[in-house]
Order: structure tokens, then C-alpha cells, then sequence
């Protein structure tokens, strides 16, 4: 989960809702020519297991809720800790019959809900890994290049799916007849199939109890595929303590976890280490309560969140940028959704991507005025293979990129690489490697056991250390104009996608070896319809062809080059693509992370015909000054 944050930049004082943040002290060395950095405050002990927190809050909180979902009805089901617990205990005595291992895992191909979390722990305490694979690799994908990958690296023993019928044609296609299926809802024609229920009609016994106690801080959790953003997703082996180490890094970061039981509503995929690790986590071992969102940020689903808000208080809120920005969009015309989303929350997150100022000052600015009081934003850097954080904004300062201190446990190396300082990091928190890859997993580690991130950091204050960090781009990202001039891809990239709010999605720069830089611009094609004026008959290259889209567009590359000093900063010209990528071609991740490499490995011509001139959708900038 490599991440580029940004945090307000308005001058203090500023009045914020009282909360507990730590401020760890940090220790600072240089050897030659290297940086080390780590907190002072050491990582308490750690459980030796995720679930013994299951277990612990089971007995101190047993008819809490753990976790809540809407049921088709509109309904709230609620599971408590001790029934999910008894749930989690009969499931992985089931499980054992199966036969079950890391070198025949258990696959989840279907995405979040209660039954899921059920396998998922119930595998757990069986000592039995478990890998959430994203649904888009099944619904989505045509040619499922990506569903076999995975299924090729894991060999699973087991899948487990809610519904059988979306499902059907991916596992046909893809898995054995002779793989045993577990569905919630309905059969696959020609293949066996166990009810899902029916793992719950024993209760858990004495095998159970034995495999649970033969689990510990070694045991493979679960395995985690990375996003594949430039090569074919990795699967990331997630330990025990891995998990353990995570969560208080989290709770001493932010010891308000362990002083209010936390509750979210949360949207976020498990199949990626923000929400699966990170944000369920954050529930299971501070005792808290996780309301499932069926909502996603987009134009047509964010209505069940906004349904789930106005009924639901969260503690702290934790999504995605374009969450952010349908969110605030809401809560400054909806006076009923402020008062219960301000009524008690501590803490606002968010990764993935960089927040833009506007939407930023935005969500301050109604929270003011709402409660007298703003909100702490807070973010850090993070990744799957450090399930996942590394990093906190807990410093000083608040900037464009800023990522903050080490978390406790966390050490961090500061490596010169191609130009730049590469971020490397060591800790319980760390993979000990990719699964099946001991070639790919000796790529990424140095000689004193730090994993090699491939993200460029640097000191916010070279001159002042204790400042914390900023996030500096993908080092494989970056390229050589003809001229041999260095270009920084990342802090570009981000900069235009901030720049280019409500409008740009993404952009991916161009090119390598060419005497200029030009970019290929993925527009967010449901607001750009709005700003055309052109009703829904018209095509998407008609919407994108319109005057009023081409010269917002114009106007965006003008101030994009208003800060440049030079060719390694100064675009020439955009191209506005109204062809998605394609997640089956490699050029966007599920979690809709863009593939540089794979868009212009696959759309080359275009980039060819740009450069030449021959190519009617050209933007092209302004002379200098």
C-alpha cells in the first residue's frame, strides 16, 4: 500500500477535538551516507496471536457487538464477540476434515461480508492460512489472467464463496473439479459444494482447541496479493506477528483506540491490507465494533454510505481520497448527516493516494462550523508487505507529501538509489518474504534485513531530522528525457492529480528517452459530463471533445506548469484517453492503482501519434511564461 499523503498547510492556532496521539521521541544517526532513523519508544509485548484478542474480548465484552452488517431487508444483523467466537471455534474444527495448509490454503474469492470474516477467522484459529483474493479478478476481469495467477501461486485446497452464481464461470475456468467448494447461497453445476451452515452445526471441539494452541508469532495468517500496479501481484506471506506488531503500533500511535472502543463504518476491501489488516484490526484488538458498508466512493453507491452515516456514529473514519470528497460534498448540504457524523468522532484517515488541499479545507471549514472545532487528519506511509504501516503524521509539521515519524518498532533506512533516498524498513511488522518467490523475496531485502520498498523518501528539513519524513515518488517510476535530464515521476504525478480536482482520476507521464514530457490524462468521465452541458446520448469522446472540458483541461496544464523549473517538470501536452484502463491488460489494479509501464506499453501507438503531432486530441501548453 505505498502511499503519498498531504495534510493541511493553514497556520496554527488552530482548535482541534481533543484526542490521544502519542509524540515519540526519535533517534537520528548518518553512516556513511546512509540515514537511519527510529523511534525511541519500544513496541510493548506483543499477544502471540490476532485471535487471542478474539478470545479475550469474548470473555470481558461477550455480548458486545464485533460485527454488524444490513441484511436484506435493511435490517442491522449483529454478531457479538461470543458468538463469533463460538462461530470462529466450530468452523475451524470444520475446516481440519478439509486437510488444510499453507501449501493448500483456503481461497475467499467473494468480498466483505459476515460469513466471510467467519472463514477467515474460523482458518485462522485452525492454524489453517487463509487468502482474500479480490472479487474483481472473478466479476470483472474476461480472461481471469489474473484469478489464475493467483490460484497458480497458492494451489488452494478449499474456496469459499457467498453466492455461487457470479462466481461460476471464474471457478469453472480457472479451478479443478475436484477442489471442494463452501457456499453461503447456492451450487456450481458438476461440482461438490458444502453449505456453509453446515459448518456451523457442530460446535467447535477438542481438535479445534489443539490447533489453535499449536498456532503462534510464526504462524502464517494469511497470504496477501499486492496490487500488481508493475508486475503480476506478489503474494505477501502475513504472520501472526506481523498482525500483533501492526496493531500496537497502532495503539500506542494512537492510544485513543485502547480508551474508547472504536467503532467504524467501513467500506474498505479485506483483500487489500488498508481494510483487511489495518482497519479490522483496529476493531478486533481494541474490542471495538465494525459496521460493514456495502457502499463504495462512487457516484452511484456512495448512497448506502451516506445511509449507514446517518445512522451510525463512527469514532473514527478512515477512506480513500475520492471518499473523502463525495463525503464532504454531503455533509455541507446535509445537516442531519453532520450531526451523527460529528457526534463523536475522534480521528479522520485516509491512503492510497494524495488528499487535495480544496477538499481538505472543505472538510475542515464544516466541521468548524458545525462543532466549533476541526478534526486531525491523519495518514502515514504503509504497504502489504508491512501489514502495513511504517510510518505516522504524528510530527510537527503539515505539508504536501509529508508522511511523518516511525512508528514504534519500526526502524527506517534512508538509502541513496538512482538519485534519490529509498525507504527501507525493519521491524516484527516486515514479511519475511513472497510466497513460492525466494528469487523475488531476496530482491527486496538488503544485507541487514530491511525490506527495500522501492519508495523514495527524504527528510522534510535535511537541516532538522526530527521533523519527520516526506514521501518522494516510485523509484522504478522514474526516467531519463533524450536529453538525459532525471525525471521525477511521483512528485509530478501526484501534484497534477491533486491539482486536477474533481476532474482527472489519473495520469500517467510519458516517456522515456522522448525530448519532452507529455501525459495521457484518465478522466473522471461522470464529472466531466457535468461540466460539458451534453446529456447522457452523448459519447464519452464527445463529452471529452467539448469546449468547455477541453478548456478546464487547458486551463489545468497552464497552472501545472506555472511551477516548473525546467523540461523534467514542464508537460507539453495532454491527451484526455476516453478508453478506461484495462484491469485484464494489466493497466489498473483492482483497487484502481495505475500501471505506468503497462499503459504505455499497451498504448504506444497513441503515444507515438502524440509525439509526432498526428493526434486531433492533443492539449497542447503555452509558451513559456
Amino acid at each position: 500500500m505505498s502511499s503519498e499523503f498531504r495534510s493541511s498547510s493553514r497556520p496554527e492556532p488552530v482548535r482541534y477535538r481533543q484526542v490521544s496521539i502519542g509524540h515519540p521521541a526519535v533517534e537520528v544517526r548518518e553512516e556513511q551516507g546512509v540515514l537511519h532513523m527510529r523511534s525511541l519508544e519500544p513496541l510493548a509485548p506483543l499477544p502471540a496471536r490476532l485471535l487471542d484478542r478474539l478470545v479475550h474480548w469474548a470473555q470481558v465484552r461477550p455480548d458486545q457487538t464485533f460485527i454488524a452488517a444490513r441484511e436484506d431487508k435493511g435490517e442491522w444483523r449483529h454478531v457479538s464477540y461470543a458468538q463469533m467466537l463460538d462461530s470462529v471455534r466450530a468452523i475451524a474444527q470444520g475446516l481440519l476434515a478439509y486437510g488444510l495448509s499453507a501449501e493448500k490454503p483456503l481461497a475467499l474469492l467473494s468480498g466483505n461480508d459476515i460469513e466471510h470474516l467467519q472463514m477467515a477467522l474460523g482458518a485462522m484459529y485452525a492454524g489453517i492460512p487463509y487468502c482474500p483474493v479480490s472479487p474483481a479478478y472473478s466479476l470483472l476481469s474476461q480472461d481471469f489472467a489474473k484469478l489464475r495467477h493467483v490460484c497458480d501461486v497458492l494451489q488452494p485446497g478449499l474456496v469459499f464463496v457467498s453466492d455461487a452464481a457470479p462466481f461460476e464461470r471464474a471457478v469453472n475456468a480457472v479451478l479443478r473439479a475436484e477442489i471442494p467448494l463452501i457456499t453461503l447461497r447456492g451450487e456450481m453445476a458438476g461440482r461438490g459444494r458444502t453449505s456453509f451452515a453446515s459448518l456451523l452445526a457442530e460446535p467447535g471441539g477438542i481438535e479445534a482447541e489443539r490447533a489453535f494452541a499449536a498456532t503462534g508469532p510464526d504462524s502464517i495468517a494469511k497470504f496477501l496479493f499486492t496490487s500488481g500496479s508493475t508486475k503480476l501481484p506478489k503474494a505477501v506471506i502475513t504472520t501472526q506477528r506481523m498482525l500483533c506488531a501492526n496493531q500496537q503500533m497502532l495503539l500506542q500511535t494512537f492510544p485513543v483506540f485502547g480508551e474508547e472502543p472504536p467503532v467504524l463504518v467501513d467500506w474498505l476491501p479485506w483483500n487489500h491490507t488498508f481494510g483487511g489488516s489495518h482497519n479490522v484490526g483496529i476493531v478486533l484488538y481494541n474490542g471495538g465494533t465494525f459496521y460493514l458498508d456495502d457502499g463504495k466512493p462512487t457516484v452511484q453507491g456512495f448512497a448506502e454510505t451516506l445511509r449507514n452515516l446517518k445512522e451510525i456514529s463512527p469514532t473514527a473514519y478512515l477512506t480513500v481520497p475520492k471518499g473523502w470528497e463525495e463525503l464532504v460534498s454531503a455533509l455541507e448540504q446535509d445537516a442531519e448527516l453532520r450531526e451523527r457524523f460529528f457526534k463523536r468522532i475522534s480521528l479522520f484517515f485516509f491512503a492510497a493516494a494524495g488528499l487535495s488541499q480544496s477538499t481538505w479545507d472543505r472538510l475542515d471549514k464544516v466541521a468548524e462550523q458545525h462543532c466549533g472545532e476541526r478534526i486531525r487528519m491523519m495518514a502515514g506511509l504503509g504497504m502489504t508487505e508491512a501489514s502495513p504501516s511504517c510510518t505516522f503524521t504524528t510530527g510537527p509539521l503539515s505539508m504536501a507529501g509529508y508522511i511523518g515519524l516511525p512508528a514504534p518498532g519500526c526502524e527506517v533506512r534512508m538509502v541513496p538509489v538512482d538519485g534519490k533516498f529509498e525507504g527501507r524498513f525493519r521491524g516484527p511488522h516486515i514479511m519475511p518474504g513472497y510466497w513460492r518467490s525466494p528469487e523475488q523475496t531476496a530482491e527486496v531485502f538488503d544485507q541487514d534485513g530491511f525490506y527495500c520498498s522501492g519508495d523514495a523518501i527524504k527528510l522534510a528539513d535535511p537541516a532538522n531530522p526530527q521533523l519527520g519524513l516526506m514521501f518522494d515518488g516510485r523509484i522504478a517510476e522514474d526516467f531519463k528525457l533524450s536529453s538525459g535530464v532525471f525525471v521525477s515521476v511521483g512528485p509530478l504525478r501526484n501534484r497534477a492529480v491533486l491539482e486536477g480536482t474533481p476532474y482527472v482520476q489519473d495520469l500517467v507521464v510519458t516517456a522515456p528517452d522522448r525530448p519532452c514530457l507529455g501525459a495521457l490524462v484518465l478522466p473522471r468521465l461522470h464529472e466531466c459530463r457535468r461540466l460539458s452541458g451534453l446529456g447522457p446520448k452523448a459519447s464519452d469522446a464527445e463529452v471529452l471533445a467539448s469546449a468547455p472540458v477541453r478548456q478546464w483541461f487547458a486551463d489545468w496544464l497552464r497552472r501545472l506548469n506555472r511551477e516548473a523549473n525546467g523540461n523534467a517538470s514542464r508537460v507539453e501536452w495532454i491527451a484526455l484517453l476516453d478508453e478506461p484502463a484495462s484491469i485484464d491488460r494489466g493497466e489498473i489494479t483492482d483497487k484502481g492503482s495505475i500501471n505506468q509501464r503497462a499503459v504505455l506499453q499497451w498504448r504506444a501507438a497513441k503515444v507515438e501519434a502524440l509525439y509526432r503531432g498526428e493526434d486531433p486530441t492533443i492539449l497542447r501548453a503555452g509558451p513559456v511564461g
